[in-house]
């Protein structure tokens, strides 16, 4: 019961501290390439958290599609990146970012760092730390990392649908 309650009064808190900071929520669709000791497709969601356009932080879920041993694999993962540009007042020419973050699947953890051009286009590289001996379908995921993502808003799909 002490639990529930510690853990309600974190979400209110995180809640109320986001109300606070008038962020801004996109969502966004993500397709791209993983190479985590194996060719891997990956498709997911993810939701970017906006004040201004110097610091973005996005927090994303998706799948890891391929093949692993002759085996299909399907990778579970979510993703937490904070995306940063140095220069102050201008706004309409931020066409690139510093990107640093983390992304956990349930077979290793991945640190990460890149840049992402408009916010759209992410290329990162990162190490994998594996958890357990089992790895998946018998290959072990550890070792160099390399991502490359295409970003889309929805409000753009919306858009281009109508």
């Amino acid at each position: 019961m002490k639990l529930k309650i510690f853990g309600s009064l974190i979400l209110l808190l995180f809640c109320s501290g986001l109300y606070r900071a008038q962020l801004t929520v996109h969502k966004l669709v993500s397709a791209g390439y993983v190479y985590q000791n194996g060719s891997f497709g990956e498709l997911g969601g993810k939701l970017l958290f906006l004040k201004n356009d110097d610091f973005i932080f996005r927090l994303g879920a998706g799948a890891m599609l391929g093949s692993v041993d002759g085996k299909f694999a399907v990778l579970p993962k979510v993703q937490g990146d904070i995306l940063v540009n140095f220069e102050r007042n201008v706004d309409l020419y931020h066409s690139y970012y510093f990107l640093s973050g983390a992304e956990l699947t349930s077979k290793y953890i991945a640190p990460k760092i890149g840049f992402s051009l408009f916010g759209l286009i992410d290329l990162t590289g990162g190490y994998a730390f594996p958890f357990g001996d089992k790895g998946l379908n018998g290959k072990e995921m550890k070792g160099l990392n390399v991502n490359v993502t295409f970003n889309v808003p929805t409000v753009l799909i919306h858009d281009l649908l109508n």
